[in-house]
């Protein structure tokens, strides 16, 4: 049997030349970008594989200190250096990475889109959150009413406290603000719920009744849930027709209330729940008449002043000036909360809501009378 050899016929010098010359092109050169996969990750340095044509590292102020890497990881990477000491190259993850990343961010910014971030640290303005291998900052007024700390006092200690709690979960949210100069990103989880808001308060118009459960009382107001998630606001001047010194004082959460909506702007829902109220002012001076002795009790005592309870629904201001023929230095040295006088009216104003009582006039007619 003969066997046939294949014979390999040997390469010229020109044909190994041009495998090299080949081979030296496709290497990389100091500046490249290039994409690689992490094939291992240290305390300060990270081992990258440039598509099997070679090994590179990534170490000390060349990493980029918010990524946070894996193996299997991809990354873009920027050539620093040929051969270190340990044959290997030298790269960088600062450029083109980071260059990478701000492109992405205005991407999102321009077209606006729901990214999900997961928060990893609260502080007193906010949160830090994280995506795309960077980090970015979430203020408080960017929170949605469903995760906003509502707290009485805007005490910052238990503030923080709400914001903590809010630690490693994750968060929709849209990029509002990026400035490369600046190294500054700014997203907001308002905006994408203000964004699935739109539809649903487009449905509700100025002058419209709703009815609704209260879900937070602060020092200027009470939030009001109605129509399944949507929140108004009752500001303090909006609640009732009589001064009252704190919203807790009339209302506490979980309580049903009515109000109407009296402005939409964009997300923000202002309701009033005195406007489904007769206004009792508008019948005042069917009860009451300048020169009238009545009794009132001080609800609140001011450097100005006292307030004082005539009914349930009108009250008036004793001033300063009207409480004795004395120059008074400390007015809780002429009454304290709670106490009742006899008050002479001296004004009324309906249409302002204001009647001006004195404690002095009414002692000079029981002096006069004594005389």
């Amino acid at each position: 049997m003969t066997t046939l050899t294949k014979t390999v016929a040997p390469q010229s010098e020109f044909e190994k030349l041009l495998i090299a010359q080949e081979s030296m092109s496709q290497f990389p050169k100091i500046g490249d970008v290039l994409k690689g996969t992490v094939i291992a990750v240290g305390r300060n340095e990270a081992r990258i594989d440039i598509g099997g044509l070679a090994v590179g590292i990534v170490r000390g102020p060349e990493l980029d200190p918010s990524a946070d890497l894996h193996a299997g990881d991809e990354v873009d990477v920027t050539v620093v250096e040929l051969d270190n000491e340990y044959g290997e190259l030298e790269l960088s993850l600062k450029g083109a990475g980071k260059r990478k990343s701000w492109d992405r961010l205005k991407d999102l910014f321009a077209q606006g889109t729901v990214i999900s971030a997961k928060i990893i640290e609260a502080n007193k303005g906010g949160l830090i959150v994280r995506f795309e291998n960077v980090n970015a900052f979430l203020p408080v007024s960017q929170l949605s009413p469903e995760n906003y700390p509502r707290v009485a006092g805007g005490e910052k200690a238990k503030i923080l406290e709400k914001l903590r709690g809010l630690v490693g979960t994750n968060m929709d949210v849209k990029v509002i603000d990026v400035s490369e100069n600046e190294d500054k990103i700014i997203v907001s989880e308002k905006a994408v719920w203000e964004t699935k808001q739109e539809s649903v308060i487009s449905k509700h118009t100025i002058g419209e009744i709703v009815e609704g459960d209260v879900t937070a009382v602060t020092d200027f107001g009470a939030f009001v849930r109605f129509d399944t998630n949507l929140e108004g606001l009752v500001h303090i001047s909006e609640i009732a027709w009589q001064r009252i010194e704190h919203p807790k004082d009339v209302l506490t959460v979980g309580d049903h209330v009515r109000a109407e909506i009296i402005n939409i702007e964009g997300s923000k829902i202002f309701l009033s729940m005195k406007k489904l109220i007769a206004d009792p002012w508008k019948s005042v001076k069917e009860r009451y008449a300048v020169g009238q002795l009545v009794k009132g009790r001080v609800l609140k005592i001011n450097p100005f002043g006292l307030f004082v309870e005539l009914d349930p629904d009108i009250h008036g201001l004793a001033h300063v000036s009207e409480l004795s023929n004395k120059p008074v230095r400390d007015v809780n040295e002429i009454a304290r909360v709670g106490d009742e006088f006899e008050f002479k009216i001296v004004t009324i104003d309906p249409e302002n809501h204001r009647l001006g009582l004195s404690l002095r006039k009414t002692q000079d007619e029981k002096e006069t009378v004594k005389a």
